[in-house]
């Protein structure tokens, strides 16, 4: 069973912008902390953004205010806009979620994530 959908990667060229999406159902997406990881070939997979529908989002450092979360309620739906994006941007992006409690330390350890989709990828060229 697919809880998380991703849709909306593709090819752009350095400079470019794209926007991700993850659809979830209504428990998900009013329960649950959510994130954006990414995994590049031959490296591990890190994390690029973790929120809840209400509250601030925390932001990995690489992202240095280029890419920004919105969430719409209607469709159960979270996006990601990713804007000057880089070669280094290359790589799978996934949508995660979890029940789980956090501490602030840990929105970007992706142990403890345990609903992930499928991903979408997204290549940057120079």
């Amino acid at each position: 069973q697919v809880q998380l959908m991703e849709s909306g990667g593709g090819s752009v060229p350095a400079g470019g912008s794209l926007r991700l999406s993850c659809s979830m159902s209504l428990r998900i997406f009013s329960n649950y902390r959510l994130a954006w990881f990414r995994q590049a070939a031959g490296k591990e997979r890190e994390g690029v953004v973790s929120f809840r529908v209400v509250g601030d989002p925390t932001y990995a450092g690489f992202v240095k205010g280029r890419f920004t979360i919105s969430k719409d309620s209607d469709k159960n739906t979270v996006y990601l806009q990713m804007d000057n994006l880089e070669p280094e941007d290359t790589a799978t992006y996934y949508c995660a979620a979890s029940a789980a409690p956090f501490s602030v330390f840990q929105f970007l350890d992706r142990t403890l994530y345990d609903v992930w989709g499928q991903g979408t990828q997204v290549t940057v060229s120079s």
